[in-house]
């Protein structure tokens, strides 16, 4: 990037105000908290979770807790 910006002063023109829509910093933190976790898996369940997280460009243990956390609400569910 060797070209460079040249400023001048002229006017901007009429500004408007526009009303803050973004979430507050309390807001923005992660719906669930996570706990980490030493787990062993098989080669094979690894294996096929990086292979579909490739695919679905994700990544593969966010993939192993999404379907966690989906077999825990259902779990929740069924049992109420």
């Amino acid at each position: 990037m060797s070209k460079q910006i040249q400023y001048t002063d002229e006017q901007i023109g009429e500004i408007k105000l526009v009303a803050d829509f973004l979430p507050s910093p309390s807001q923005l933190k992660l719906k669930n908290d996570n706990t980490k976790i030493t787990i062993s898996l098989s080669t094979e369940s690894i294996e096929y979770f990086k292979s579909a997280a490739e695919k679905n460009h994700m990544q593969y243990q966010k993939m192993i807790r999404q379907l966690l956390d989906e077999y825990v609400a259902h779990q929740k569910s069924v049992n109420k």
